[in-house]
């Protein structure tokens, strides 16, 4: 079942829990949340942007844990819903956040069932209907691999190689071979393009590996966030203060 905490006419936290929450749990619940008040209502009136029903944000996982260690217990998910101004049209992005009109306390159930399986007929219809951007060479291994297997692709399966065969994934045309004028080129796009942090690494201390790049940074910077942390570790370990959604932040000398 869903909590609302209302901060404000601005904004919302839903809390979905196994149970009913006490008086003292609300209590908590709402100084966590900065003072918001626990609704007596079932609904919240008026219209709300919020993270999409099927999609727990990783706010809501940090939330959960932080009531976790408060000893709080059964809370599933918490979100943040902001009030959208009456006679206001919604702004938000589709693909991470929802409209909500009145939300409830099913505001997180979700009807949507697995879709069956797809068999593929038409590999090259299939590619251009679903923006796919597969090759006329990559269409032709797929009808082949078919054709070993003796049966139909399915959705799936053509759809995941679309994308591990990408050239974001395997820079085929990138990391390729380049012949201009019959003449061929002795670095790839991608090669000429990590030659400048070869040329001039500068405090580039790893690149171009597993997604991610690494550079030095400033050492007394560091050694201070690491003993401010240690001291609000031990604060922590006296204090519930660091429990809060909003703690106060740690800055670091100006270097």
């Amino acid at each position: 079942m869903v909590t609302f905490f209302v901060l404000g006419d601005t904004a919302a936290f839903a809390v979905d829990a196994d149970h009913t929450f006490t008086p003292s749990e609300n209590e908590r619940l709402a100084w966590l949340f900065g003072g918001a008040e626990a609704s007596a209502d079932a609904s919240l009136s008026g219209t709300y942007v919020g993270p999409r029903k099927e999609m727990i944000t990783p706010w809501s996982t940090n939330a959960v844990e932080i009531t976790q260690n408060m000893g709080l217990g059964g809370i599933l998910r918490i979100e943040e819903l902001h009030k959208v101004p009456e006679g206001e049209e919604p702004s938000f992005d589709p693909m991470l956040q929802a409209v909500y009109t009145n939300p409830g306390a099913d505001m997180f159930a979700s009807t949507a069932t697995p879709a069956a399986p797809e068999e593929i007929d038409d590999i090259t219809d299939y590619n251009q209907r679903e923006g796919l951007a597969l090759s006329e060479e990559e269409e032709q291994y797929l009808r082949d691999l078919s054709k070993r297997l003796g049966r139909k692709l399915t959705d799936s399966e053509v759809f995941g190689f679309s994308q591990v065969n990408s050239e974001h994934c395997r820079h085929k045309i990138f990391g390729g071979t380049f012949v201009i004028d019959g003449e061929e080129k002795p670095s790839s796009l991608f090669n000429l393009i990590k030659r400048t942090s070869k040329t001039n690494p500068g405090r580039l201390v790893s690149a171009y590996k597993d997604n991610v790049a690494f550079v030095t940074g400033p050492i007394s910077c560091s050694l201070h966030l690491l003993r401010q942390m240690c001291l609000r570790i031990s604060h922590c370990a006296k204090s519930a203060q660091c429990f809060r959604l909003k703690p106060k932040p740690i800055t670091s000398p100006q270097l």
